[in-house]
């Protein structure tokens, strides 16, 4: 059967952890005729967290993607994890799809990840709806939450359904445009039935119904014109209403229910149907050519085939699977693709349709379709893939920077092979997974966006890859930068009895407020041939990724190559390479380097008994603590503090809140270490 591509909807679910992503994610898959039975969560028998430390940790690690039909629509899902450590995972996601439900707590509300997801979905456009989850909780606060995306989250709500309560019971819902009660006549939520409207929610609903009625007027001045002439607004109007305005971000379709209790799942299915962008609503995709000119290529199976591989995975028996979102034309099994990111040549092997870990393979894939190609060697996450001749490149993803550090060491020689393999598939996976190697003490070192990010790596290292290692304690990825701008040189002559080697180069290093290393040439008049400049922003480079304060990489600095000279004969790219070396390492040395460390962004939710001694705790770690907010019986206190001072903040917090006090921490900035804990550091 052929597909329509308007048919297709690429969604994910993305919130904080603990809302229920998992949780909706398989009631959808059971609703849709996907799977047969409902996984849970606290049992281990969900579809979508199948790695084994997923199951023993309740948790979402990594991004699952899989499929389902509903009515006639197919619907690629992938389902994101909310621990702030795997934020990655979430990032990735967000790129290649067209739209999101932002699943919200009733109970909680908007919390610190909830925010964090909203803004990344901002940075990639992302149409959304929301689905407020456990209405069956004591103190869920449909409303509340609603007024809590308008102030935290600067979002537009536009409400579409209200709660039904009976004696404090959860029943089911008021849907506004249907002017409908929707309730569930049976434990599963199968059953689903239209009646009136209850006679005490009349008033409500039909309040409710104008406010939304007011806003998409707003937006649509046909509606407003039959609203003020008291004319008949046809379902079908209010829909394709609604979903222009969402399409173009104007405004945010809540939802509500309880997926624990099989409550509101079909509603919103038909939601994402109805609402949610199909891959021809995004219009075209924006990529450049290699001399970075614009090419905008338009979503159709006939153009010609792009696609952006945005994840990584090794399979114990069919090797790598390259996640794949195609955007435009289509691709066979068999077929010759090209790397232009890399600039290679790769063959498609097999393509295959991911149910979590388990594979169907199919034929051919076509633009809108989310698949996995097998036997690409050398594409990894964020390459684009395209015909050659008909190069692009699409935009690549950014990820963070890694905050901690821990050494890694074979308990045996014979261990040494596979941790090398294991640790190389893992940071092939994992973009915010690296692997150093410290000269100067001879350590492996493997580095990540938080503690548990680590344990589930070395995890992983244990029981897939069989290796015995052993593990250092947490380390905190310390960086180093200049405070001082000064001009340097770097001179790098030997004579040999043949040719020797000259290379000689004048660079100006200054401070700058951003992360990294920014490299610019002014030469002029040919002081240096251009065709060595490459070597020479090579040697920065290599040389920035040990300091001289304690061996950490460099960052927050720009070097300017200002001046040099070069020897007819004896130059070469590596005689430049090693002079740029020594300048820079010259330059930061005298430029007044200070040691960096990474502050957090923590957020701790305290019951008020507690409150005293929790913030007695912060100021003695010497947090900067922002704001203390009151929220019903507790407080949220937002700080920023050093990643040294919370390690095990965990322990702590449960400690001191008797396992009440819950928290979430995410990387803020880099700032000076204080000058007597730097010399405690450096053992200076």
């Amino acid at each position: 059967m052929k597909r329509k591509i308007e048919k297709i909807r690429n969604i994910g679910f993305i919130a904080h952890i603990d809302a229920g992503k998992t949780t909706t994610t398989e009631r959808v898959l059971f609703y849709s005729g996907r799977t047969h039975r409902l996984g849970e969560v606290d049992e281990g028998t969900t579809i979508t967290d199948w790695m084994p430390q997923e199951k023993e940790r309740g948790i979402t690690i990594t991004s699952a993607s899989t499929y389902c039909m509903w009515r006639d629509y197919q619907i690629n899902i992938i389902d994101t994890p909310g621990h702030v450590d795997f934020t990655a995972e979430v990032e990735r996601s967000l790129k290649v799809l067209d739209g999101a439900i932002v699943i919200l707590c009733a109970e909680g509300g908007v919390e610190p990840q909830s925010e964090t997801v909203w803004r990344q979905a901002n940075r990639y456009n992302v149409s959304r709806l929301v689905f407020i989850n456990k209405m069956d909780k004591i103190g869920a606060d449909f409303m509340g939450v609603v007024e809590q995306m308008r102030k935290k989250l600067a979002a537009n709500p536009l409400v579409m359904q209200l709660p039904i309560y009976k004696d404090e019971d959860f029943m089911g819902v008021i849907d506004l445009l249907k002017e409908k009660a929707v309730f569930y006549h049976d434990d599963l939520g199968k059953k689903i039935v239209f009646e009136e409207i209850p006679p005490e929610y009349k008033e409500e609903a039909k309040k409710y119904r104008n406010i939304l009625i007011e806003k998409l007027a707003e937006y649509d001045d046909t509606i407003i014109e039959r609203f003020v002439n008291n004319q008949p607004l046809p379902e079908a109007k209010l829909i394709d209403s609604v979903r222009k305005q969402v399409i173009q971000n104007n405004l945010v379709p809540v939802f509500c229910g309880s997926s624990l209790k099989n409550r509101g799942i079909q509603l919103l299915l038909d939601a994402i149907c109805r609402y949610l962008p199909s891959p021809l609503d995004i219009g075209e995709v924006e990529g450049f050519s290699a001399q970075e000119e614009v090419i905008r290529r338009k979503i159709d199976v006939d153009s010609p085939f792009c696609a952006l591989c945005f994840k990584v995975m090794v399979d114990p028996y069919v090797g790598r699977l390259n996640y794949t979102r195609i955007y435009s034309g289509r691709i066979r099994a068999g077929e010759e693709i090209y790397n232009s990111t890399k600039e290679e040549t790769e063959r498609v092997s097999k393509i295959v349709c991911m149910h979590a870990n388990r594979q169907e393979i199919i034929k051919e894939a076509v633009c809108g379709d989310i698949v996995c190609l097998v036997g690409l060697k050398s594409t990894t996450t964020g390459d684009t893939l395209c015909l050659k001749g008909d190069d692009i490149i699409l935009e690549r993803m950014h990820f963070p920077e890694p905050v901690i550090s821990q050494a890694i060491e074979p308990h045996s020689k014979k261990d040494q092979e596979k941790l090398s393999y294991g640790l190389s598939k893992l940071a092939e996976e994992d973009p915010t997974f690296k692997v150093s190697y410290n000269k100067e003490t001879g350590q492996t070192l493997v580095s990540g966006m938080g503690k548990l990010h680590l344990e589930v790596a070395i995890d992983r290292l244990i029981r897939e890859f069989k290796v015995e290692a052993k593990i250092g304690r947490p380390q905190v990825a310390y960086r180093e930068t200049i405070t001082k701008r000064v001009t340097s040189r770097g001179k790098f002559i030997q004579q040999t009895g043949g040719h020797g080697q000259y290379g000689d180069v004048v660079f100006m290093l200054q401070p700058m407020e951003e992360d990294g290393i920014k490299f610019e040439s002014k030469i002029k008049g040919g002081a240096i041939p251009k065709e060595f400049i490459p070597a020479i922003k090579e040697g920065v480079m290599e040389a920035s990724k040990n300091g001289p304060l304690g061996g950490f990489p460099v960052t927050k600095v720009e070097v300017t190559l200002i001046d040099g000279s070069f020897h007819e004969v004896d130059s070469s790219e590596l005689s430049f390479n090693m002079a740029a070396a020594m300048a820079f390492s010259d330059g930061v040395r005298r430029a007044f380097p200070v040691l960096l460390e990474p502050v957090m962004k923590l957020e701790v939710i305290v019951p008020e008994e507690y409150f005293s001694q929790v913030l007695a705790d912060l100021h003695a770690k010497k947090a900067n603590i922002l704001s203390i907010e009151p929220k019903d019986n507790v407080r949220l206190i937002k700080a920023n503090i050093a990643l040294r001072e919370v390690f095990d903040y965990a322990n702590i917090l449960r400690n001191i809140t008797q396992g009440r006090g819950t928290y979430v921490m995410e990387p803020a900035f880099y700032d000076k270490v204080a000058d007597e804990i730097a010399h405690k550091i450096l053992e200076i």
